[in-house]
């Protein structure tokens, strides 16, 4: 166990990319750390100081302190756990054939690691490897379920290679999953002199997080290359393109419409998507990513219009009609598709929109609804009470005012909330 004051020990149990970086990183920061793998290569490299592959700054690193004594290594997985407060997991999960993860690796080393531990020290195990969410609970933790002393939580790691040093040393993000909030804490403490404010979620979020970050990753680059490959056949510079688009970090480079929510409508993006579709198409330009946008938000509709058919045959009120919050605009609005939707399938419906007054819409607005729900009007309710008395069920399709949000919430109702934005 450590000794009161000083940082955790911490074993490192693995020495590839994200293993070898984070014990010679941990150790730069005070930490005494043991790392341990079957390959003997890495071991002995370790041992002599000298880092077992190319990483821009971690040879300097893992000689400096292998010379300082702050680590050293070990195939000995008991040794390597000996004097170690915390148990660091950085094995590989490969994909297979069929796409999903090898938990192999993982699995033995938490076996390994398990027949190791002595009865009643107690041992706080972290999950670096990339596993998807449930496999803490359901690989990890049945290894040590006859340990009462271990404790299991996720801490994901975001190094990228050829930089990984730097992302360690400088992080961005820092995240820190479990049930158990001391050994959470336990976790974020070694990450204490970078300067970052750790998050703390529930353990399944942890590493849920982490994917989300790749795949947004992985979305930003083939979305700049899919307009990158439009711009250019467009005789318009690219560079010049998404240079300007960064500009803007209040909607673009920002955290604006990165929240779970209902489909998106109204007049601009549903057409602007589908005009960049068949143009690409005129120029024989196949751009998957930006093609399958509106797949996406209509599948993600018709899991809404099924969770509201599922929701029975109640008097269903819905609260917002417009494409989204504080305008009239109704065109292409996915509340009018859900309404329309529960009118086939023969629920009650009745409306509440503050901003919709049908003597008011006009134009292509007023067509549109007209044609796609010729009866709206008189659908329509005055007033959220006159809504709420008669309905036995809330559907709320848009964020609200905190003044309706409040009423929505005191009315009593079960509320089912496709915004997601009622607290």
């Amino acid at each position: 166990m450590t000794v009161k004051n000083e940082p955790p020990g911490v074993a490192v149990l693995g020495l590839g990319y994200v293993g070898c970086v984070t014990a010679a990183c941990l150790a730069a920061t005070g930490h005494r750390v043991w790392g341990t793998d079957r390959d003997e290569h890495k071991v002995s490299s370790v041992l002599r100081g000298e880092a077992p592959f190319y990483e821009p700054g971690l040879a300097e690193l893992v000689k400096e302190n292998v010379a300082a004594g702050r680590l050293t290594a070990s195939a000995s997985t008991a040794e390597a756990i000996a004097n170690a407060d915390v148990a660091l997991l950085c094995v590989g999960t490969p994909s297979q054939r069929n796409g999903d993860l090898s938990l192999d690796q993982l699995r033995r080393v938490s076996e390994d690691l398990a027949a190791c531990v002595r009865p009643h020290r107690p041992l706080v195990v972290g999950v670096r490897s990339t596993v998807f969410p449930g496999t803490c609970e359901e690989v990890v933790m049945p290894a040590f379920a006859k340990l009462g002393c271990v404790r299991v939580v996720a801490n994901p790691e975001f190094l990228r290679e050829g930089a990984a040093v730097g992302d360690f040393m400088k992080p961005a993000l820092i995240v820190v999953g479990g049930n158990d909030p001391a050994a959470i804490r336990c976790v974020a403490s070694l990450y204490a002199t970078l300067g970052v404010e750790p998050c703390l979620t529930a353990l399944r979020t942890a590493e849920m997080i982490k994917y989300a970050c790749n795949a947004f990753h992985a979305a930003k680059i083939t979305f700049a290359n899919e307009i990158g490959s439009l711009a250019e056949a467009l005789r318009v510079p690219p560079e010049e393109v998404l240079a300007t688009l960064c500009r803007d970090d209040k909607l673009n480079i920002s955290a604006a419409y990165l929240k779970p929510g209902f489909a998106f409508g109204g007049s601009c993006l549903p057409k602007d998507l589908r005009v960049m579709r068949y143009r690409a198409a005129r120029l024989d330009l196949k751009l998957p990513m930006l093609e399958s946008i509106l797949p996406g938000n209509e599948e993600h509709l018709r899991r809404a219009m099924q969770a509201t058919v599922d929701l029975g045959p109640a008097r269903l009120g819905v609260v917002g009609l417009a494409f989204k919050e504080n305008t009239d605009d109704l065109r292409e609005s996915p509340g009018v598709a859900i309404l329309e939707h529960l009118i086939g399938k023969g629920r009650e419906v009745r409306i509440y929109d503050a901003h919709i007054q049908m003597h008011r819409i006009y134009g292509s607005n007023r067509d549109y609804i007209l044609n796609t729900i010729p009866h709206v009007g008189k659908l329509l309710t005055d007033s959220f009470e006159d809504l709420a008395g008669w309905a036995e069920h809330l559907i709320v399709t848009q964020r609200q005012s905190p003044e309706l949000a409040r009423k929505i919430q005191e009315s009593g109702l079960p509320v089912f909330d496709l915004a997601r934005d009622l607290k």
